[in-house]
């Protein structure tokens, strides 16, 4: 008997809270950095390109840790292997509120970034698991929509526990980094008895190709740049948005908290807007479940290249609403590449995942330590936000000239 025939029909929709959850502790762990990053910065005497590197550790760590957990999650039992993952990272988040300068606290937001890597594989596997086709684009809507609940909750939980102390930002990384050993309790209790590592059965063509032809394919490769333009607009935004809010527009620490709670709200909303366009579009309107993907990604990068916008506006609700907006449309972004990658093979799943992690982190994460370069040379933080607005634009093109259809699908065509 499968697992989804195990339980009841609302039982996958339950399971894909708790990912939720997990993506919530994923980035309460991950966004600390960034909602002390002017503290921190002051603490340890931190130039702008040395707050990068901490962000290109992490995203290096990130990427190994992507190969790594993406080959071991379709070889090694996702019911014991998420929660070491999550208790992993969880531990590291914590030991980080402990670092007492530059070098421990760069050694820590290594190890993090590796552990924390491990997530995607195994969410993805398991949303594909238990998800229909039709319905994974809102499964994964609500699987990536824990990363702006993460990132809401985090500032208020900043503001909570600092005080004027400089070095307050320490037990923050302490309480949240706790966190996530509960959910591992929880994931065990539920997933008890389940049958979630048994793969699903072949349904398209796609299942018969293996590891080595898949990685040479054009469609491989496109969704490789795909996920570069995308990560780009949504990690800037994530690390650089405090220090733009107030250094570069004069808001103070308690104004800037406050938005960021705003502005990850509004990153959920367009996460589930993208999700529920999806169902519309292929329920209501027929589309094919890709064409709908497509359609939704392309609508998502008008929204981040407001970024344009951006060096004409000064601090003001027009400036903070232009941001909202941008911050919708990156993270409607990930649902669909998350759709996108579970279309190329029913097999390798949590392998092509870890590749396209390992390829995307390695590629990006540089662009924190050239953005603080950016910063430190143009005294402003404005470029390098409007280019990051601007990146999505290449998977448009991507999926255009590199994708090729050629399996059929359940309207009729082709993807």
């Amino acid at each position: 008997m499968s697992f989804m025939t195990a339980h009841s029909s609302s039982w996958k929709w339950w399971i894909a809270g708790l990912l939720l959850l997990a993506t919530t502790i994923n980035y309460m762990d991950r966004v600390t950095l960034a909602n002390a990053s002017v503290r921190v910065t002051r603490e340890f005497g931190l130039s702008e390109q040395q707050y990068g590197n901490l962000e290109l550790a992490f995203g290096w760590a990130f990427a190994v840790g992507s190969l790594v957990f993406g080959f071991l999650a379709d070889r090694v039992r996702i019911y014991g292997l998420y929660p070491c993952v999550l208790a992993g990272w969880s531990l590291m988040g914590m030991i980080s509120g402990w670092a007492e300068d530059y070098t421990q606290l760069l050694f820590c937001r290594t190890l993090l970034g590796f552990m924390e890597a491990g997530h995607w594989p195994c969410a993805l596997k398991t949303t594909f698991a238990v998800l229909d086709e039709k319905d994974r684009t809102m499964g994964n809507s609500v699987l990536q929509s824990g990363a702006s609940i993460g990132a809401i909750l985090t500032p208020q939980v900043m503001k909570m526990l600092m005080t004027e102390e400089l070095g307050s930002w320490r037990s923050a990384f302490v309480v949240v980094g706790a966190l996530g050993l509960v959910w591992v309790v929880v994931w065990l209790w539920m997933m008890r008895g389940s049958r979630l590592d048994h793969p699903p059965p072949s349904m398209t063509a796609s299942a018969a190709l293996g590891l080595r032809e898949i990685l040479f394919s054009r469609r491989f490769w496109a969704l490789a740049v795909l996920i570069t333009g995308t990560q780009t607009v949504w990690h800037i935004y994530r690390v650089w948005l405090m220090k733009f809010l107030q250094t570069g527009r004069g808001y103070t620490e308690e104004a800037a908290l406050n938005f960021q709670s705003a502005y990850y709200l509004a990153t959920d909303l367009g996460c589930f807007i993208a999700g529920a366009l999806s169902l519309w579009l292929v329920r209501k309107k027929g589309l094919c479940a890709h064409d709908a993907r497509r359609s939704i990604y392309r609508g998502a990068c008008v929204f981040t290249s407001l970024s344009v916008c951006l060096p004409f506006l000064k601090q003001g609700p027009t400036l903070l609403v232009v941001l909202l907006l941008i911050g919708a449309g990156a993270l409607a972004l990930f649902p669909c590449y998350y759709s996108f990658v579970q279309e190329l093979s029913d097999q390798h799943v949590g392998r092509l995942t870890g590749l396209l992690s390992l390829w995307v982190w390695a590629v990006t994460s540089p662009l924190h330590k050239g953005f603080g370069w950016i910063a430190d040379t143009t005294h402003s933080y404005d470029v390098g936000l409007v280019i990051a607005g601007l990146a999505p634009w290449l998977g448009v093109l991507a999926m255009q000239g590199l994708w090729v259809r050629r399996t059929p699908d359940a309207c009729g065509g082709v993807t």
